[in-house]
């Protein structure tokens, strides 16, 4: 390969990368004319806007004022809008009061309905829902707007639900689900969600049986720009899911598909989930699913959607979403077993493979993945020991964490050339021995372990015929192998991204092993290029390049500012008081509260309190006392009937608080009710740790517990009342943060917090 040839395929290889980000979205242009019919991202954004002004959590002000503008906008386009209020503690033990907000259009024919759903709560207490979910609501409203205006009856209802305390438990989707007549009508529900502020929406599929049928029909809506794989499909299967559409599956056995974004992870239930930092081409990306699938499942047949059969999946640019059976799964493989022992021994015979010269294939291959898999695993632990400030941000992915990604990428291929050029005067066909190997084990692995993943063995196809071009043309087309590397390319390169950013940047490791396969999968194109040991150092150049970059931008700031917390504990039983942080590294905010050289040790009092990452407090020191209310406890009931011991306990607040927490010992519990609302007993079962129920309060709601002990058991309560107005209370002067410090999200947060015992 000339030397000409090899920068324009290194260019083309780029174009190829940059097409398979690009191809995923649409794009946004600001002053777009949009006619009446269509969906508008425009007419989207004003509806964030109005709903993304204030902190919307159950049982703060912002909450119904929420939800009295989306009622307001679902009048204005004709609909009988309801609400559906009750109370629910779902499964995860989180009772709240909850509003679902109903509407429907109604069908020509009878049939299953369509319902389209999101939640306009945001995650407690700072969090202003720009992107979770309030684009999900803007998105229903305007896509509904839009299908009005073509004055289209469509065969099925349609029913939108804007469900209320998603963020607490999914709580409305249970309340509607499990209390509401309309439930039984679904057939299918259609989910718009969000965990980051911006970045492709991915489809992401749910059902109890298989996917064949709504894969199938999904393909024919023919949404213009899909982003789905069956390998995010099996792990997410295998995992325990959270979002309002699992109550249906788990419930009532309705498929549904969720449409979710996830870059910008860092923003995600902070107060800079807000209008401003929301990515409009992602805004618009969910309006392209909506459009279609609207039109098409509002007059499909709903009620044959079911399937024992499940399908491989994947999109790629120009073709959209590709689809085929999991029947293919096993004789693809085989066929590509197959091809390679043949194309080994045909090789062989002809004098172009030679057992030497693999084996140095496969000493390269280990090499690469060696370093690159033990640089992606230590990679985080060495970050946070260089950076200590990014273990306060509990997403794991920092603001900076695009250029970590690059880096790590750009390393791992700095290691693949490198590792290469050692063995260069071995010939390319030879080298691709170790990676066809390497692969078919990987795609035998999926095949049986993780079915939906099994669309990998397509680019070992690619690998096959680049095996056979090589075996058998002295000097093949460089563009020809580059066209076959395409395949790689486009499946692996988003992967590769989306894994740190998704799960953060602990997974790196994923990122650097993804890079050195998809390089293994492209050594047809880089194997005979005879400048190996230059392109090494570039790429390590380039890596050094973002580091530098991330370095620089690793202190917080305005536009990316450090979380905090703060939490002032009253211990009602010792009377005394102390002041806590989550904070690993203090800011000057927090240290003037907490003195890290000389803070109180850390016990395990108060380690039970609920946080999404199980975060624990970092520092703790004495604070003054204060007059604040604890809450009335009242003993209504106290019985034997039979073995068990009957009490009734009401706990009613003396101050505005926002959230009561109820701990036990390890009692048996046989059953429990909280304002009459049994907990199931399977959580009363399958509960982990000591915590029985978190009451969410609104309007200062007294909390009651009906609980059922062993007539000879021991009862103790933990009781944790919070209210998050340590900012605002007169009984306080903490000041504002300043403007490069944010709440921390997933804990509790600018919190006075009451802790009381009591033994029955």
């Amino acid at each position: 390969m000339k030397q000409y040839s090899s920068a324009a395929t290194l260019l083309i290889l780029l174009l190829a990368i940059y097409l398979s980000f690009e191809a995923s979205m649409p794009g946004y242009t600001p002053d777009a004319t949009v006619d009446d019919i269509s969906f508008s991202t425009n007419r989207a954004l004003v509806h964030v806007k109005n709903m993304s002004e204030k902190p919307h959590g159950v049982g703060f002000p912002g909450h119904s004022e929420v939800r009295d503008y989306v009622i307001s906008e679902l009048n204005r386009l004709g609909l009988e809008t309801t609400t559906q209020q009750g109370f629910t503690a779902g499964d995860w033990g989180n009772f709240s009061s909850t509003t679902n907000i109903l509407c429907s259009i109604k069908g020509t024919e009878k049939g299953k309905a369509l319902l389209l759903l999101s939640h306009y709560d945001s995650s407690p207490h700072s969090s202003l829902g720009a992107s979770d979910a309030a684009s999900g609501v803007a998105t229903i409203l305007e896509g509904v707007r839009a299908f009005l205006k073509q004055n289209q009856a469509p065969k099925n209802d349609i029913i939108i639900l804007i469900s209320d305390a998603e963020e607490l438990g999914l709580n409305g989707a249970d309340l509607f689900v499990n209390k509401h007549p309309w439930a039984k009508e679904v057939g299918l529900v259609l989910n718009f969600e969000a965990r980051g502020s911006g970045g492709p929406s991915y489809m992401l599929l749910e059902t109890n049986r298989g996917n064949a049928r709504v894969i199938e029909e999904f393909t024919k809506a023919n949404p213009k720009y899909p982003v789905a794989n069956s390998l995010v499909y099996s792990i997410y299967k295998m995992l325990p899911n959270d979002t309002d559409l699992t109550v249906f599956r788990e419930d009532m056995d309705i498929e549904g598909l969720n449409f979710a974004f996830i870059d910008d992870h860092y923003d995600y239930h902070t107060e800079r989930d807000n209008y401003e930092r929301l990515d409009r081409n992602t805004l618009a990306h969910q309006g392209s699913y909506l459009m279609p699938l609207l039109k098409h499942f509002s007059n499909s047949d709903l009620t044959d959607l079911k399937s024992l059969n499940d399908s491989i999946y994947f999109n790629i640019p120009f073709f959209r979403l590709v689809s085929y059976p999991f029947d293919w799964i096993f004789p693809m493989l085989g066929l590509a077993i197959i091809s390679f022992l043949v194309l080994m021994i045909l090789g062989l015979r002809n004098g172009s493979l030679e057992i030497k010269e693999i084996g140095r294939g496969f000493i390269s291959l280990l090499l690469v993945l060696g370093i690159n898999g033990l640089v992606g695993y230590f990679g985080w632990s060495a970050l946070t020991n260089i950076y200590p400030q990014y273990q306060d941000i509990l997403h794991g992915f920092t603001y900076n964490g695009y250029s970590y990604i690059i880096a790590f990428v750009l390393f791992s291929v700095a290691v693949g050339f490198w590792a290469y050029h050692k063995f260069e005067t071995t010939k390319t066909q030879n080298l691709i021995i170790a990676p066809l190997f390497l692969w078919l084990i990987i795609c035998t692995l999926v095949a049986v372990y993780l079915k939906g993943a099994s669309f990998f063995v397509i680019p070992v196809f690619a690998l096959l015929a680049s095996l056979l071009i090589t075996t058998h043309q002295k000097w093949p087309s460089p563009f020809l192998l580059l066209f076959l590397a395409l395949p790689a390319i486009w499946i692996y390169a988003p992967l590769i991204k989306m894994f740190p950013v998704g799960l953060g940047l602990k997974m790196m490791i994923t990122s650097t092993l993804l890079t050195s396969l998809t390089f293994f999968l492209l050594l047809p194109v880089f194997g005979s290029m005879k400048n190996k040991n230059n392109l090494a150092f570039l790429f390590l150049i380039l890596c050094f390049g973002f580091l530098l970059s991330a370095h620089l931008n690793s202190d917080f700031s305005d536009e990316n500012a450090k979380p905090t917390s703060l939490v002032y504990i009253f211990d009602a039983d010792k009377e005394t008081a102390e002041w806590a942080t989550y904070d690993k590294v203090l800011s000057g905010w927090t240290s003037q509260y907490i003195d890290k050289n000389n803070e109180n040790p850390i016990s395990s009092e108060n380690e039970s309190l609920s946080s999404k990452y199980a975060t624990r407090f970092s520092y703790r020191s004495a604070a003054p006392l204060k007059n604040i209310a604890v809450p009335k406890i009242e003993t209504t009931k106290d019985t034997i009937v039979g073995n068990s011991r009957k009490l009734e306990i009401c706990i009613t607040p003396q101050r505005n608080v926002n959230r009561l927490e109820i701990f036990t010992n390890e009692v048996e519990i046989i059953e429990a009710k909280i304002n009459n609302i049994p907990l199931s007993a399977y959580y009363l079962k399958n509960k982990k740790g000591p915590k029985l129920v978190t009451h969410y309060i609104s309007n200062n709601d007294f909390t009651e517990l009906q609980i059922t002990i062993p007539k000879d058991g021991e009862l103790e309560l933990t009781l944790y009342e919070a209210s998050n107005d340590l900012l605002s209370n007169p009984l306080f002067t903490v000041p504002p943060r300043p403007e490069d410090n944010i709440s921390m999200p997933f804990v509790l947060n600018d919190a006075i917090l009451i802790t009381k015992k009591i033994t029955f």
